[in-house]
């Protein structure tokens, strides 16, 4: 399982004076670090809008900045919002094949249907937005690998063009979609493209569930929308490293990661649902039969209780104050909170290699995690890469 990181540039208020640059350094240096640390790729996320949550509405620029000051480290776009009225394909296509010429030839590319407050913001018309997505995987490497490109339909009307540059990977680079649901993972697999889903508060069990749906839908993939099928899996989640399982709770790894997830559900506009969602589990669970039903947490697909970090999660969004201990106690004994020493994390880490996972993006800079915790944590998570690639 390769260790690769996931960033965000999260901005948590107060906000001193120019806290934007401060956090754009200070993003940079954690690349360049893990880029010496032998990390496999730096996924930048796109977001608009999110104020706190993050300061990456421009991840092409800083992908760019990154081609320029790293030489090993892979860098990935996880992912473009792909409906035309946040990124025209063309545009995608020229961007990232900019970029794979500037970087050498290390640009990995996802794409992403985005979601109601981005689409809200952008006037994308919400049933729009999977057809375009669609078709963008589509375009994006025809554009790539022919001399001229047309495309007809109700979105784009484009004759006979000449998209430049093509990228420095031949025959182009790997294709990639973030991905939430059970359908959105067989859907990647069906497209050929490989996945980029998240592991946060769900359980080993519904992660290999995940994971076996997409391997399912890409080994039957015949026709991908690209020049080949790119069948892996990746998975993002919360990873704080410290020298000690105590030094970790102290420096408010698990708080940042209860931080992160009800600002999220709040910029997402999911905070409401994730409560209503979570008192009606609870309450099947609690029912002799399970209510009768199965619906998984959220998504409506595999019976599964809530766990004790959702319901903390609820509890947080409605308002309750909850003391750090408990936070910490609680989160950490879920699989998907990779936080503790460097022996703790090996095991966590290794429990995930164990599912067939192939790239585990370390999301390390969370909320209010100070900047030098931060480096120290993809210090440690670095030093164990050897001991993940002997297995």
């Amino acid at each position: 399982m390769q260790i690769d990181l996931f960033n965000e540039i999260q901005n948590p208020r107060p906000w001193p004076e120019g806290h934007e640059q401060l956090r754009f350094a200070q993003a940079i240096e954690q690349a360049v670090l893990a880029d010496e640390l032998g990390y496999g790729c730096w996924w930048q996320v796109e977001h608009h809008g999110a104020a706190e949550f993050s300061l990456s509405s421009a991840p092409e620029l800083m992908l760019a900045a990154l081609s320029q000051r790293t030489s090993r480290i892979r860098l990935g776009h996880a992912a473009v919002l792909a409906p035309g009225r946040f990124n025209h394909p063309i545009r995608v296509a020229e961007r990232a094949a900019t970029l794979d010429h500037l970087s050498g030839g290390r640009v990995e590319l996802g794409l992403t249907r985005s979601t109601i407050p981005e689409w809200r913001l952008f006037g994308v018309e919400p049933d729009d937005a999977r057809a375009q997505t669609q078709q963008a995987f589509e375009m994006v490497p025809k554009m790539w690998t022919t001399d001229r490109f047309s495309c007809h339909s109700d979105a784009y009307q484009i004759d006979d063009v000449s998209i430049s540059p093509k990228p420095l990977q031949r025959p182009h680079p790997p294709l990639w979609q973030a991905a939430a649901s059970p359908k959105s993972f067989e859907d990647a697999g069906k497209r050929g493209v490989g996945v980029l889903g998240t592991t946060m508060w769900e359980s080993l069990e519904r992660a290999g569930r995940m994971v076996s749906l997409y391997r399912e839908a890409a080994a039957q993939c015949t026709d991908p929308v690209g020049a080949f099928v790119n069948n892996q899996v990746g998975f993002f989640t919360f990873v704080h490293c410290a020298d000690t399982d105590e030094e970790a709770m102290r420096n408010g790894a698990a708080a940042a990661a209860a931080w992160y997830t009800v600002t999220a559900l709040t910029f997402f506009e999911a905070a409401s649902e994730y409560v209503r969602t979570a008192q009606l589990q609870q309450r099947l669970a609690e029912a002799p039969d399970g209510g009768g039903l199965t619906g998984g947490f959220l998504r409506g697909e595999a019976a599964d209780p809530p766990s004790e970090a959702a319901l903390l999660i609820g509890r947080i969004l409605q308002g309750e104050k909850v003391p750090d201990d408990e936070i910490f106690t609680v989160l950490s004994a879920q699989d998907s909170l990779i936080v503790g020493s460097p022996g703790t994390c090996l095991k966590k880490l290794r429990a995930y290699a164990g599912l067939g996972i192939d790239r585990m993006m370390c999301l390390q800079q969370i909320g209010g995690l100070a900047h030098d915790k931060v480096t120290r944590s993809i210090q440690l998570i670095g030093e164990l890469i050897p001991d993940l690639d002997r297995g």
